[in-house]
């Protein structure tokens, strides 16, 4: 294929990847920014396959087949509660490819002199760099997420100063190495640094935290492929690269004044806590309900909120609670919904639930949206989720969690804690929202609860 015809089907899906981000910042057009994606992806691998540069072809096609294959089954295979995992160890193969792109690029490239090698090296050095951090921050986020690691953050001392030699060392290095005509000395120490730094900084941050740092994550993964685009000289990886690490980093951003957290900190690593966490604190006794209690109040109520977490993912307790979300509103009763911006463990991780089980969109409502009508509710439900609704952020200065905005639950009239156990949440803190005298638990799969309450009604 000519190569002026190469360059117009990228700057064609270049296009078609910019309207799929638009679309995927709605939730009626989700779909369609979906195949927007699908279908530039579809037209930049045909176009780089039939480009002239390409040799070798049919390993690259059998690598294309055993990979699609793969990826085809674990799309198929994975549930929604195991998508932010999914995600999180999707960008560490892409941190893992700008790494082997990078040492290729600097083993196996032309002649070059001049201002434009060391141009190249930088290339080179900053790719490599950014891939590694991605590469080891990612698979540390798997494991968080997956449960493999502790979610608690990892507190070791002057952990601040650490990160901060690593980045100075990393950057006299990156001279070193370009003053030098590219030291292979200096990549490979860089390399097991960057390595390093990347466990250290997600390592760091408390899993109350991850829905930001899966976006972080993501953030970085796509510097990355810019990086590694740069190095190839592809520019649709170039855009492609930028698109996918400037929106992560907007998301980022969003979230985290979502969260009253500091941008920056999540960038350096410090976004676990300082303070320990203490869950001896006598909160008193809780009172516990059943389903068929919980259903008469249900029916006798003017306004009801539904705020969702992880547990409805888990139980895939979201059919059901369309289910009883119909009955309710035949019934004359206005059931709303109220997402947290970090609910679940995937930023939009709620939404998606919720429209799977076709919520309708329009009372699907967010954090900002909804937080002052709690006052004027009569019930809430708190189906799975626990640090979204813990008033210790706003009430306890020396909480984990302090400052992080939540759904103001305990502002209604009657609030019911859908709950396995007494256990604390994902961040580890206990939550004080369960001992009010205006909550009362239903302890039991939600799933298998919000069925009986269906049934009730």
């Amino acid at each position: 294929m000519d190569q002026s015809l190469i360059n117009g089907a990228y700057f064609f899906a270049a296009i078609l990847f910019i309207f799929s981000l638009a679309g995927l910042s709605k939730q009626d057009s989700a779909e369609r920014g979906n195949w927007y994606g699908i279908i530039g992806m579809t037209i930049a691998l045909g176009a780089t396959i039939l480009s002239p540069s390409v040799t070798n072809l049919q390993y690259l096609l059998i690598a294309m087949v055993i990979g699609g294959a793969i990826g085809a089954r674990f799309a198929l295979k994975v549930e929604m509660t195991q998508m932010p995992e999914l995600v999180a160890i999707l960008h560490s193969f892409v941190g893992l490819a700008a790494v082997a792109v990078g040492f290729n690029s600097f083993l196996e490239h032309p002649p070059i002199t001049g201002i434009m090698k060391n141009i190249h090296l930088v290339e080179v050095y900053l790719g490599i760099f950014i891939g590694a951090v991605t590469f080891t921050g990612s698979v540390v986020a798997f494991g968080k997420l997956r449960g493999m690691i502790k979610s608690s953050p990892l507190m070791l001392p002057h952990r601040h100063k650490m990160n901060l030699l690593a980045g100075l060392v990393s950057f006299g290095l990156m001279i070193y190495f370009v003053q030098q005509d590219g030291h292979m000395n200096a990549l490979l120490i860089m390399t097991v640094i960057a390595l390093v730094f990347g466990w250290h900084l997600v390592a760091s941050i408390g899993g109350a935290d991850m829905p930001v740092v899966v976006s972080m994550l993501n953030s970085y993964s796509g510097w990355a492929a810019a990086a590694a685009g740069f190095m190839l000289g592809n520019d649709l990886l170039i855009v492609t690269g930028a698109l996918v690490g400037s929106s992560g980093a907007i998301l980022s951003y969003i979230m985290c004044r979502a969260m009253n957290r500091s941008f920056i900190s999540v960038i350096a690593g410090g976004f676990g806590t300082e303070v320990s966490i203490n869950n001896d604190q006598d909160y008193g006794e809780h009172i516990e309900t059943n389903a068929e209690d919980v259903a008469d109040l249900l029916k006798n109520a003017k306004s009801v909120i539904i705020t969702p977490g992880y547990g409805l993912a888990v139980a895939q307790a979201q059919y059901p609670v369309y289910e009883m979300t119909k009955k309710l509103r035949e019934k004359g009763v206005n059931v709303r919904f109220g997402i947290h911006p970090v609910a679940g463990r995937l930023p939009g991780h709620m939404n998606v639930l919720l429209a799977e089980a076709k919520v309708p969109y329009d009372i699907v409502l967010e954090m900002d949206e909804i937080n002052d009508d709690f006052s004027d509710t009569d019930v809430v439900l708190v189906i799975g989720a626990n640090d979204t609704v813990n008033p210790a952020a706003a009430e306890d200065p020396s909480s984990p969690i302090a400052g992080m905005p939540v759904l103001e639950v305990w502002n209604a009239k009657q609030v019911i804690a859908f709950k396995r156990s007494m256990n604390p949440g994902y961040a580890g803190v206990q939550n004080p929202l369960f001992f009010k005298e205006n909550t009362m638990m239903l302890f039991g799969d939600a799933k298998d609860s919000v069925d009986n309450i269906v049934k009730a009604i």
